[in-house]
C-alpha cells in the first residue's frame, strides 16, 4: 500500500490543473458585476493615469536658489530726522538679498545715546491721584520702587533697558518712583508710531531670480525669460502676459495676500511669497512654467494685541572728538518677506506604469471575489449557484447521499424559491 501511495504522489506531479468556470445567468449579479468592473477602470484610468500620472517616474528633491533685488527711493521730512532721502541701503535688510528679506516702512529713532547713568522711565504718566508725576516705569514693573532697597545694585530690569544701581528716583514729592540703571542713556521711547514713515514703500519693487533643478532628470530652469533685451527687465511688471517678469510691486504682492499696505506697514507683518514648480518632463521644457501664490503668514486678526506687527532693533556707533562713544538706536518696524520654493517633476517610466497596471487588475480580481460572494451568498437562490461552483466528490466505496440539495444538479424550480 505504501509504495502504491507514493507512486500515486509522484504520478500527480505531473498532472495538470485548470479552473472550471460557471456562467450564472443573473442578470443584477452581472450588472453589478459589469459596474464594479466599469468604476476600477474609470479609476485606473482618470484617476491614476490622467490625474495623478501613474506612468510617471517622480523627483521631489528640487534644488533652488533665490536671488533678490529691491528698486526704489522716498523722500521723508520730520521733527526728528529731518528732510530725508530713503533708497535701498536704507530699507533694506539685509542688503545682500536673500531668499528672506525685509522692507523697513517705519521706525523710531533714538538719537546720541552713551553709556551712563538715567531713570528707566517707561510710559509717563501720573502715579496717583496724589502724585501728578510724569516719574514712572508703569510698562517696566519690575524698575518700580518706593525705596532704594527695592532696586539692588548690579541686577537687571526684567524687560528693561539696563542695570539697578542702587537709587530710587523719585520726582518731587511723589510716594512710588523708578529705579536708575546703568544704560544706553536717554532710553528708548516706547510709544508706538501712529501713522508709516515710508508709506511710498508700496510702489517700491523687487526681483526675485529663481533659479531649480531636478537631479534624478538632469532638468534645470529659470524663471526669468531668456532674452539679451537689456531694457526688458527694467520695463516690464510680472502679469499672466509677462509671466517671466519676476519683478512685483510690494503693494500688488501685499493685496494678493488678502491685505492692505498702509495698514500692514504701520506696525510690519510676514508675507509668504510661494513659487511652485510642477513639470511634466514628457512635454516641451517649455511647458514647465513657474506658479505664484501669496499668503500673509502673521496672524493679521490680531492687529489689536500686543503681539502684533514685525519689528526688531540695530543701532549705529560712531565716537566723538573726545572719544567718546555713541549710538543712534532704531527700532524698526516693516514687512518681512519669505520667499518658499518647491515642485515636482515627473517623466514617463515603465516600472512605475507596470506596478500600477497590475494593482488596477489586481483590483478586479477583487471585484470578481465581491460579487462571488453576493451571488454565493446573499440572494436568494444562492445555494443553487453555490451547488453548482463547488462540485462535491465522495468515494466509490460510499454511497452518494439521498439528500438533493447539496449535489449542484438542481434546478432553480427544485430548489422551491431557497
Amino acid at each position: 500500500m505504501g509504495q502504491v501511495a507514493w507512486k500515486g504522489l509522484f504520478l500527480s506531479l505531473f498532472d495538470y490543473k485548470t479552473e472550471k468556470y460557471v456562467i450564472a445567468k443573473n442578470k443584477k449579479v452581472g450588472i453589478l458585476y459589469r459596474v464594479v468592473q466599469l468604476s476600477i477602470l474609470a479609476y485606473l484610468v482618470g484617476w491614476v493615469f490622467v490625474v495623478k500620472k501613474g506612468y510617471q517616474d517622480t523627483d521631489t528633491s528640487l534644488q533652488s536658489s533665490v536671488i533678490t533685488k529691491l528698486k526704489g527711493v522716498a523722500f521723508t521730512n520730520t521733527s526728528e530726522l529731518g528732510e530725508r532721502l530713503w533708497d535701498v541701503a536704507d530699507y533694506v535688510i539685509p542688503p545682500q538679498g536673500e531668499n528672506v528679506f525685509f522692507v523697513m516702512t517705519n521706525l523710531i529713532v533714538t538719537p546720541n545715546q552713551r553709556q551712563a547713568t538715567c531713570p528707566e522711565v517707561g510710559r509717563t504718566e501720573p502715579l496717583g491721584p496724589q502724585t501728578p508725576t510724569k516719574l514712572g516705569s508703569v510698562s517696566i514693573p519690575d524698575a518700580l520702587c518706593y525705596k532704594d532697597g527695592d532696586c539692588p545694585a548690579g541686577e537687571a530690569v526684567v524687560a528693561g533697558n539696563g542695570v539697578k544701581t542702587g537709587r530710587c528716583l523719585k520726582d518731587g514729592d511723589s510716594i512710588r518712583g523708578t529705579c536708575e540703571i546703568l544704560a544706553w542713556c536717554p532710553v528708548e521711547k516706547r510709544s508706538k508710531p501712529k501713522k508709516p514713515l515710508l508709506a511710498s514703500a508700496e510702489n517700491f519693487t523687487v526681483y526675485i531670480k529663481n533659479s531649480i533643478r531636478f537631479p534624478k532628470f538632469k532638468f534645470s530652469k529659470m524663471n526669468v525669460l531668456a532674452t539679451n533685451n537689456e531694457s526688458y527687465l527694467k520695463s516690464c511688471r510680472y502679469s499672466t502676459e509677462h509671466p517671466y517678469c519676476p519683478i512685483f510691486l510690494l503693494g500688488n504682492i501685499v493685496r494678493w495676500a488678502g491685505s492692505d499696505f498702509q495698514e500692514m506697514a504701520l506696525e510690519g507683518g510676514v508675507i509668504g511669497i510661494q513659487i511652485e514648480w510642477n513639470c511634466d518632463l514628457d512635454k516641451a521644457p517649455s511647458e514647465c512654467n513657474p506658479h505664484y501664490s501669496f499668503s500673509r503668514l502673521d496672524n493679521k486678526y490680531a492687529e489689536k494685541s500686543v503681539s502684533s506687527g514685525y519689528n526688531f532693533r540695530f543701532a549705529k556707533y560712531y565716537r566723538d572728538a573726545e572719544g567718546v562713544d555713541y549710538r543712534t538706536l532704531i527700532k524698526a518696524y516693516g514687512i518681512r518677506f519669505d520667499v518658499m520654493v518647491n515642485g515636482k517633476a515627473g517623466k514617463f517610466n515603465i516600472i512605475p506604469t507596470i506596478i500600477n497596471i497590475g494593482s488596477g487588475l489586481a483590483l478586479m480580481g477583487a471585484g470578481a471575489f465581491f460579487c462571488d460572494l453576493v451571488l454565493l451568498y446573499l440572494i436568494k437562490k444562492s445555494n443553487f449557484y453555490r451547488g453548482k461552483k463547488y462540485e462535491e466528490v465522495k468515494s466509490s466505496s460510499r454511497k452518494s447521499l439521498s439528500s438533493p440539495t447539496l449535489n449542484g444538479n438542481q434546478s432553480p424550480d427544485q430548489l422551491g424559491g431557497l
